[in-house]
């Protein structure tokens, strides 16, 4: 019986009267090395809900980068939030 063929480029193939994926003469190393690529980029996406540490497409000596940032933010929506209030009453007095 033969293989089917999964992913040509990585050699992966599949038995199908068992049921397992294996590689074709060739290594699995590529899949390894594209797991633990995703695995870092799963850990770094996690990790950037705390706020703190240095993140992976970031440059050095930014490691509180994400805490600056969501302050600004939380400033000019409080702002703008606040001066709209402040206009609406404002109107009602008019």
């Amino acid at each position: 019986m033969g293989y089917i063929l999964v992913l040509p480029e990585l050699g992966l193939v599949v038995d199908p009267l068992v049921g397992i994926l294996t590689t074709a003469g060739e290594s699995l190393q590529p899949v390894i090395d594209k797991v633990a690529e995703m695995e870092a980029i799963s850990e770094d996406v996690v990790n950037m809900l705390s706020g703190k540490g240095n993140f992976l497409a970031s440059f050095p000596g930014r490691e509180n980068a994400l805490q600056v940032a969501g302050g600004v933010t939380a400033f000019w929506y409080g702002m703008a939030i606040g001066l709209l209030i402040a206009g609406v009453i404002a109107l009602q007095f008019v």
